[in-house]
């Protein structure tokens, strides 16, 4: 390996090819701090013609690379294995917006760039960039399109993949596909940008993007409101969608085990919903037209839902500060979660016809299979997408509930998955924790086309192994 290490160091300047075990460790271990793995290097580049070389390198050695952004995935994706021999491909220094198109309302930006960052340049420039979630501060747009981020505007504006209108993409051969091009109907040939998009790094790596921008809301409305069971919350979203329809562009869901646990790490995250309510429901409208407008249709909307006995009690915010807090509660779960300690998460999709019995049935075969545990469930009710995260009894070690129990745990809740016909991953992508609950869900036929495709685009097998999908 040292002739590969040597030939790298031409490819890159030196101060950014790390081989040294302390600087390596901070890319080594993911967000939650389930994955770590080891690495040959970490390699840092700087543009799309430095990341061609490193694969040109790593394919005509073998060497398997394991795209990175920011490594705040949930399911190990961009973790390498424990043999040592991988190097990990940060994008971080691939961090530069190339050009914010008016006219087209595009923006056109490296894998690198920061969500946040690429939230507060489309406001610069008068627009929004819809796309929204926890770890905005710190995830990266490649690792957005890698795995199909969705978060909390998907109800609105769609999933990340949605949003993308062209990539660039660097293939196995060490090849650039330039695909930028800022084109809302292009139909020619194959879909490329799609098979990319969700891949996880497995066919080619996004070096770049052009990804679709929208105009600011004049005015947005966020409430809190109560629900006694599930499916009020689904009838209420109906309404809401009758009422409000492209207005609507929140809608979670918060369990009150959920905003309990919220409330205990972090005390001034208090539900104001009279006695924490068993289901309460975070819903925002954006409007165009004037704030007296969205005003009065959500008052419209909420006085119906009092009437119909789907709400019990309701919280307007009455500011953009107050706003923010009611997200604050629903972006803090996770974090909650992770102060409480390790748990076992499930990012899944339900069909909404189908939500209702899939809690009250899990529920049920959860707290009998597994007396006492916690069920922390919440997510974007809008698209159907559950966080289904389970928490050992207090008093058990966490680790060691999580041992024994896991594998029991995650076939009970993908079972009752596939009885409602729903994914077992909605948003986080597959990684390396569900390889092996992705044969299994997608089907034969699926799974030998998907290891068709890896097979074709990746034939040496060196683009992020036994990652989605292993051959």
């Amino acid at each position: 390996m040292q002739d590969f290490i040597q030939q790298l160091s031409g490819a890159i300047d030196q101060k950014y090819l790390l081989t040294q075990e302390e600087d390596k460790a901070p890319y080594l271990t993911d967000w939650r701090k389930r994955f770590t793995g080891k690495a040959l290097a970490v390699v840092l580049p700087s543009t799309s013609a430095e990341v061609a070389g490193i694969i040109k390198l790593c394919a005509q050695h073998q060497v398997a690379v394991v795209p990175q952004g920011g490594h705040t995935g949930f399911c190990g994706g961009a973790t390498p294995d424990n043999s040592g021999t991988q190097i990990i491909l940060n994008l971080k220094r691939m961090n530069r917006i190339r050009e914010v198109d008016v006219a087209n309302q595009t923006i056109t930006l490296e894998a690198g760039c920061i969500l946040q960052a690429v939230q507060d340049k489309a406001v610069e420039h008068g627009f929004l960039f819809p796309l929204s979630l926890g770890a905005e501060g710190s995830c990266m747009i490649g690792g957005n399109l890698a795995t199909n981020a969705g978060g909390t505007n998907v109800l609105r504006y769609g999933n990340t993949r949605d949003l993308c209108l062209g990539l660039e993409v660097i293939t196995a051969k060490g090849e650039i596909w330039n695909g930028i091009k800022g084109l809302r109907k292009d139909n020619t040939g194959y879909d490329l940008r799609d098979l990319f998009i969700g891949s996880e790094g497995t066919l080619g790596i996004i070096t770049a993007a052009v990804m679709k921008l929208y105009p600011l809301p004049i005015s947005q409305w966020t409430t809190l409101v109560a629900c006694e069971n599930v499916a009020s919350t689904i009838t209420l979203l109906n309404l809401f969608q009758k009422r409000a329809s492209a207005l609507l562009t929140g809608f979670e869901m918060m369990t009150r085990e959920s905003l309990d646990l919220n409330e205990k790490h972090f005390p001034q995250m208090a539900n104001p919903l009279k006695g924490n309510p068993p289901y309460t429901v975070l819903i925002e409208l954006s409007d165009h037209e004037s704030e007296e407008h969205v005003r009065q249709l959500l008052e419209a909307i909420l006085e119906e839902a009092f009437e119909a006995q789907l709400i019990s009690d309701a919280v307007i915010a009455s500011n953009l500060s107050q706003a923010n807090g009611f997200w604050h509660m629903r972006e803090h779960i996770t974090l909650a979660q992770a102060q409480e300690g390790a748990n076992l998460k499930h990012d899944i999709t339900i069909p909404l016809s189908s939500l209702e019995s899939f809690i009250q049935v899990t529920d049920a075969l959860m707290r009998d299979r597994f007396p006492g545990v916690r069920i922390i469930n919440f997510g974007h009710l809008g698209d159907g997408n559950l966080h289904y995260n389970i928490a050992p009894p207090l008093g058990i070690d966490p680790k060691t509930f999580n041992e024994f129990n896991e594998k029991q745990i995650h076939e009970l809740v993908y079972d009752q998955v596939e009885r409602c016909k729903g994914s077992i991953s909605a948003e986080h992508g597959v990684g390396q924790l569900k390889l092996d609950g992705l044969r299994a869900h997608k089907g034969k036929v699926a799974h030998e086309l998907m290891k068709t495709l890896k097979r074709a685009l990746d034939p040496q097998n060196i683009l992020n192994p036994h990652k989605v999908v292993s051959i």
